[in-house]
């Protein structure tokens, strides 16, 4: 099993940044991959970005590409989502979640979620 929280989120100005982090427990943490996603109110869960059990490879929805960075320390079982140039079409609930098996964008491949953190961007 596989325990999940993330932080960071907050209330942030159009234009500004702010970094996501999901802290894991539980299993090998670099025995999974980890996945963003994103649910704004009335909206359906939509994926954001992936990184691979490595780290070498990632993956981002195209609305995001060029402003959001993923990464991870397989160290200290973290990974973060650097958010710049936000928009408050980015204002959502933002989840993290694991795979064990492949890279995927996929929300019913991930196996464990957390809570989520709420980012909100103002106009």
């Amino acid at each position: 099993q596989v325990q999940l929280v993330e932080s960071g989120g907050g209330l942030v100005q159009a234009g500004g940044s702010l970094r996501l982090s999901c802290a894991a427990s539980g299993r090998t943490f670099s025995s999974y991959a980890i996945g963003w996603f994103r649910q704004a109110p009335g909206k359906e869960r939509e994926f954001v970005a992936a990184i691979s059990r490595s780290g070498s490879n990632t993956y981002y929805t195209d609305s995001v590409k060029g402003r959001f960075t993923i990464s991870r320390d397989n160290a200290k079982n973290t990974v973060y989502l650097q958010m710049n140039s936000l928009k408050p079409e980015d204002t959502a609930l933002y989840f993290c979640a694991s795979n064990f098996l492949v890279l995927t964008t996929k929300s019913s491949d991930y196996d464990y979620w957390g809570q989520g953190t709420q980012v909100t961007v103002s106009s």
